[in-house]
């Protein structure tokens, strides 16, 4: 008996970080590119450069796999419905995916569940702007339903006259109320086709201009009553779709409680500090549930372990202030992801786990932001610890 082979559609830096874990779990791995310069491509070498967007390029991929598995949820539904359809396993499936490609039919979804949504409403003329408006009032949010994803297709409305600018542009927007939120959060949790479930521990999240910056696991004072309510609607949620993967659910944290804000199915950026924090991470999850392998254990490592995102700034070079974090801080994880700079790019994230939050979130911050070039000073925190206190930490075998 062969190993199966996965193949993923989209290129980008989940595709990447899959590979590693394809690797060590012995199956073979094929990525569909947009480009040949994509972040996936530099370090697979079954890679098809194509259209994803194109029925037959599709096709013609899947025939080349066994299962087919997703870095973006931009293909469109009615390619994947024809690919089942015609035999091929797409994990997850059309019909889970839909509600993470179309935030109107997810909010629908969450009210039919009970779930907490924000006040939301289908919008496709100015007296759906004022009926909407006469419930929540202005400020509010308006979305693309489709296709907005790191702040993109999201704005904040201030009156009539902008809401209906944009629904000139866009005939369908949907409207939230602008929450106001304590902070923000999110869980992942991973399903296989046989039911099989396992969820991360919550986490606090921050964005910086609607991009996501850092993530903090398990999310500092959060009640056990409110972590057990939002493990069991995520479980609601990944059953009841028959989500196939892992999932990611963000949310608001309100002081009532939290409400749901988007979906992802597939590996997601939240779940990042998995790959060096968890007992199994995301990457490996995914693949595991989409292959309906037993599932890994999503228990945390240390205490703490905290994500920072590297986002491009005016500063090109990254290798060099790459070099003098590994050096000053050999305990952080540095993940590339092999993409050109532009400010507020996602080029990359840091990994730091420990004891201390304080200390672990100081790390993660130099080092991802000293990338960047946003942060000069070599020394930030008067408590980071030297190349020396790590070596010698080594040596006496503590961690």
């Amino acid at each position: 008996m062969t190993f199966p082979r996965i193949g993923v559609i989209g290129g980008g830096q989940l595709a990447r970080m899959m590979a590693p874990a394809a690797e060590a779990l012995g199956v073979r791995f094929s990525v569909l590119a947009e480009t040949a310069d994509a972040p996936a491509t530099q370090v697979i070498n079954e890679v098809t450069v194509g259209d994803y967007t194109d029925y037959p390029t599709l096709k013609a991929f899947a025939e080349t796999v066994d299962v087919i598995t997703f870095d973006h949820e931009h293909v469109p539904p009615e390619h994947l419905q024809a690919l089942v359809e015609a035999g091929h396993a797409v994990r997850p499936g059309p019909d889970a995916l839909i509600f993470a490609q179309d935030k109107i039919r997810m909010r629908q979804r969450m009210d039919e569940l009970g779930l907490p949504n924000p006040a939301w409403a289908e919008i496709t003329s100015a007296a759906d702007v004022e009926a909407f408006v006469s419930r929540v009032g202005y400020p509010f949010i308006l979305k693309t339903p489709r296709g907005g994803y790191d702040g993109k297709g999201v704005r904040v409305i201030d009156s009539l006259d902008e809401a209906v600018e944009w629904l000139n542009e866009v005939p369908q927007l949907l409207a939230e109320e602008k929450v106001d939120f304590t902070r923000e959060l999110a869980v992942m949790v991973g399903r296989s086709p046989m039911g099989q479930t396992a969820v991360w521990p919550v986490v606090e999240t921050w964005q910086q201009n609607g991009v996501c910056k850092e993530a903090i696991a398990p999310a500092p004072d959060l009640s056990d009553e409110k972590a057990r309510a939002i493990t069991e609607a995520i479980l609601t949620v990944a059953g009841t779709l028959e989500v196939t993967g892992v999932m990611a659910m963000e949310m608001f944290e309100t002081p009532e409680g939290f409400l749901i804000n988007e979906f992802a199915m597939r590996p997601h950026n939240t779940g990042h500090w998995t790959q060096d924090g968890a007992v199994t991470s995301q990457f490996e999850q995914h693949l595991r549930a989409v292959l309906d392998l037993p599932l890994g254990s999503p228990a945390a490592r240390e205490d703490v372990s905290v994500m920072v995102n590297i986002l491009g700034a005016d500063h090109e070079d990254l290798y060099q202030p790459y070099l003098h974090v590994m050096a000053h801080d050999p305990a952080v994880k540095v993940h590339l992801y092999g993409k050109g700079v532009r400010p507020g790019r996602k080029v990359g994230h840091v990994n730091a786990y420990g004891e201390d939050q304080q200390l672990v979130l100081a790390r993660a911050r130099h080092a991802a932001d000293f990338i960047a070039g946003v942060d000069v000073d070599p020394h930030p925190h008067p408590q980071m610890p030297t190349p020396k206190d790590l070596r010698a930490e080594g040596e006496s075998g503590t961690s």
